[in-house]
């Protein structure tokens, strides 16, 4: 679950320089073993979404084992897209989430809710550009055998105390099985927040139909499994 500084600049394709002054200056969570730094993939990959930096899906890549790993178009199917989402603050939205999303009967919605509102408390979701990713910092294990993804277009903005100060009016909401599926998928998903069309569509917002072409579109050239 850890990289080396050397392995993570490779990846980033940055110079080890460049990693230490993310860790010093701007904040990048590390742990020292042995007098060498080593970085969390998921606290990597959480800095590095509201940090607005972009790193290869590859990065957070677990090579020990291979689970069923979705794409983003899939676990969307699984979740469903909604529109006028109400709710004027943090914890009235994640509600109207919860409460739309299709969960197992072993997997009691309050429990993920305040399991949510616990990861918000520890540090904004939010990706900046009006979206936000609601997610547990690791999944609740055991309680789900599908990862699904809901994307919710709010009725009204809302401040998630983003990075950059923009209110939120999209959610993309996970669920996922196991740690690896957790930090694959969220992995992809920011990749493709980077990207300026789709980013687009989402402000507009655009038809359900437009917004599963578009992942599906970008999964094809720029996502693997």
């Amino acid at each position: 679950m850890f990289l080396k500084i050397s392995d993570l600049a490779t990846a980033a394709g940055v110079d080890e320089k460049i990693v230490l002054n993310w860790i010093k200056q701007r904040g990048l969570p590390a742990h020292k073993q042995d007098d060498r730094y080593r970085v969390n993939r998921i606290d990597l990959l959480e800095w590095a979404t509201t940090h607005d930096i972009t790193l290869p899906p590859e990065i957070f890549s677990i090579n020990d084992e291979h689970p069923d790993r979705p794409l983003v178009s899939e676990a969307l199917l699984n979740g469903g897209i909604f529109y006028d989402l109400p709710g004027n603050t943090p914890e009235t939205a994640l509600h109207e989430v919860v409460y739309r999303l299709k969960l197992p009967p072993s997997l009691d919605p309050e429990f993920l809710l305040q399991t949510l509102l616990a990861r918000e408390a520890l540090g904004s979701t939010a990706f900046g550009n009006g979206i936000a990713i609601p997610h547990v910092r690791n999944p609740i294990l055991g309680q789900t055998s599908d990862s699904s993804i809901s994307l919710c277009f709010l009725k009204n903005p809302i401040d998630f105390n983003a990075i950059d100060g923009k209110p939120v009016t999209t959610l993309f909401t996970l669920v996922t099985p196991n740690v690896k599926v957790h930090l694959n998928l969220l992995a992809k998903l920011a990749f493709l927040l980077h990207d300026d069309g789709f980013l687009k569509l989402l402000h507009i917002p655009g038809a359900k139909s437009d917004i599963m072409l578009t992942i599906r579109r970008l999964e094809e050239t720029n996502v693997r499994r």
